[in-house]
């Protein structure tokens, strides 16, 4: 079993810890709300604002773009 930066286990297929999966959500609504103001590189952005990792930020964009 591993672990991810919040120290909890990973399980699943998608390696990420339900914390980091909230945290996602949060980015992602943000993202989908404010996609036409958000600062570029959007990765960047949402890396601040929201201390996500990478992998964390474009699954992020991602789920914001799949919602309809």
């Amino acid at each position: 079993m591993s672990s991810t930066s919040c120290d909890l286990p990973v399980g699943g297929t998608t390696g990420l810890c339900h914390q980091a999966s909230a945290a996602i959500e949060v980015a992602a609504a943000w993202y989908r709300a404010n996609a036409s103001v958000c600062e570029r590189p959007i990765v960047t952005a949402l890396r601040r604002r929201f201390n996500l990792t990478p992998l964390e930020a474009i699954s992020a964009i991602r789920e914001a773009r799949a919602a309809p």
